[in-house]
């Protein structure tokens, strides 16, 4: 839309895939997956409305179902939409509702003065709007949608009412005759002294201060020195490690019956070491490497380890490690519990996040730009570059993006 910023975009989460520029943006079904990540190298790359276009019809529109791509065009605003989807517009004082499904090919439309646009993708009948909200904020990228609104309003044409303001109350005035309140005086204690009690302020009396003698005392015979041997020659210590406290090497730790020193391991079993097994840990605390936006708002720095999932648990980690835990949505209980790791990587990923599949139960699919979907291998690490998307699965997708 040309009289629109894309920040002023909102959508509602849902099914289809929303691939958003500057000045484009086009939406598909969960069919058309695998064009999603040419599409969005296409758009990211600044591509415009007839580009998309060429790219969307390049093999015909047999294996094309439905899409809705919407974009500026010679000063106007462009609507096409191909199958269920469904476009409403306000143009000044006129609107208009444009169903993808009523032309055999496509729909084609070009609007002059355009104020809103809604575009519904394939709603039910019970929800002719789209699902339900929440209206969440849409940048350039990739979300999964049902439902986008340009600019980030409720009803179309219409704006956000602005919160109310709080009246300030003043604070009554004292009835005349009446003196103000002032506080209860505190009685002391009984055995203390008053602080006004001229005994208990007084300052004490000084030490006297002895001068030392004009003259040494003569009754006092200086002995002779005394032929000390000299202190025996000890090597100094080796600089290292303290021996680490084993159960055969004396006193029990537990001094108090509860608390234990560290390295005390009552049942002589090793620590299960953090982490995934064949992974070199990643840094507790340390600049942020990435951005990542979830589908239901939320934006997480990935500066230490990040383990997400319906109810995660950060049963590998010891408690000075401090995962972040975030849990996400998952209606239909698509998502695991612990789902997914996303840690700053190491060694060769250093400077980059890495994204590990937990071993879920419905897997994790990767969209890298430029690259087609992979699907996540549990345990094994993949390296995530700026604009890539993690569909975990119910609706649940996280964009990465530079920190």
């Amino acid at each position: 839309m040309n009289e629109q910023q894309p920040e002023l975009r909102s959508y509602r989460p849902g099914d289809w895939y929303a691939v958003l520029g500057a000045d484009v943006a086009v939406l598909l079904p969960p069919a058309e997956r695998s064009r999603v990540a040419a599409l969005w190298e296409l758009v990211d790359g600044g591509a415009d409305f007839d580009d998309v276009l060429d790219a969307l019809v390049a093999s015909g529109l047999r294996g094309l179902s439905a899409f809705a791509l919407i974009g500026d065009a010679d000063g106007a605003t462009r609507i096409m939409l191909r199958g269920p989807a469904r476009a409403l517009v306000a143009a000044g004082d006129d609107s208009a509702e444009l169903v993808g499904s009523d032309a055999n090919s496509w729909l084609d439309r070009t609007f002059t003065g355009v104020t809103a646009i809604a575009v519904v993708a394939d709603a039910p009948a019970d929800q002719p709007d789209g699902p339900d909200g929440p209206d969440l904020p849409a940048g350039p990228g990739l979300v999964r949608a049902g439902r986008l609104d340009q600019p980030a309003v409720g009803p179309v044409g219409t704006a956000p009412e602005p919160a109310p303001v709080p009246e300030l109350v003043p604070e009554p005035e004292p009835e005349p005759g009446l003196a103000p309140a002032t506080e209860p005086e505190v009685e002391p204690e009984p055995g203390l002294a008053p602080a006004t009690d001229p005994d208990v302020l007084a300052e004490p009396e000084p030490e006297p201060v002895f001068a030392p003698a004009d003259d040494p005392p003569t009754d006092v015979v200086p002995l002779p020195p005394a032929d000390l041997p000299p202190p025996p020659s000890v090597p100094p210590a080796p600089i290292g490690p303290p021996p680490a406290w084993t159960p055969d090497a004396g006193a029990d730790p537990d001094h108090d019956g509860h608390t234990h020193q560290p390295g005390y391991d009552p049942d002589g079993s090793a620590r299960q070491q953090p982490g995934i097994p064949g992974q070199p840990p990643a840094p507790s605390i340390t600049r942020p490497v990435a951005r990542l936006n979830v589908s239901n708002g939320e934006v997480i720095e990935v500066d230490r380890v990040v383990l997400l999932g319906r109810a995660p648990e950060a049963r590998r980690f010891s408690p000075t490690e401090q995962p972040r835990l975030i849990t996400l949505p998952s209606p239909h209980q698509e998502i695991s519990s612990t789902h997914l790791e996303i840690r700053p990587g190491s060694g060769a990923d250093h400077g980059s996040a890495v994204v590990t599949d937990l071993g879920s139960t419905n897997g994790t699919v990767l969209v890298q730009p430029g690259l087609p979907p992979e699907s996540l291998q549990p345990g094994i690490p993949v390296q995530l570059l700026p604009g890539a998307v993690v569909d975990l699965g119910d609706g649940v997708t996280i964009q990465v993006t530079n920190p």
